[in-house]
């Protein structure tokens, strides 16, 4: 640094910096028991999730019957519409009840419906996602049997 008054210092000559060593990192293996899927399969995967209809056709179509990955992403999409019904049964038992709460019991039925969807909803989207980039997103019960099947 440059001070008025004095001469300015002047660095010595210093040798190039050596480049750092090339660290090679191995990626994470996916999981192994269901490959990962090409483009198309990832497409296939993401349209189970549209509705549960697209997921029956790929169980019951020839080809992609014997593709893994395609038929994980459709059990999953059948069990998780299985699941939302139940769920829904089970929400409109829970509104029928909160209603009969004088003043706020239909707020409370309202608000239990709508953190319910935005969690399904929430849900369908990574699932979506997770299926598009091409791995396998295991929900915690519905997943292995998904799996398994």
């Amino acid at each position: 640094m440059w001070v008025p008054g004095q001469e300015a210092i002047k660095p010595a000559a210093t040798r190039p910096a050596a480049s750092p060593p090339v660290v090679r990192i191995p990626a994470a293996a996916p999981d192994a028991s269901i490959p990962v899927g090409q483009p198309k399969d990832n497409l296939l995967g993401a349209l189970a999730y549209m509705t549960f209809i697209p997921a029956v056709v790929f169980v019951l179509i020839e080809p992609l019957k014997r593709n893994r990955f395609v038929r994980f992403h459709s059990f999953q999409s059948i069990f998780l519409t299985a699941a939302t019904i139940v769920l829904a049964i089970a929400i409109r038992i829970l509104y029928s009840v909160l209603a009969l709460i004088p003043r706020i019991g239909f707020l409370l039925g309202w608000l239990a419906v709508a953190v319910a969807l935005l969690g399904l909803v929430i849900l369908w989207l990574v699932l979506v996602v997770k299926a598009l980039q091409g791995t396998t997103f295991k929900l915690p019960v519905i997943g292995d049997l998904a799996e398994r099947v």
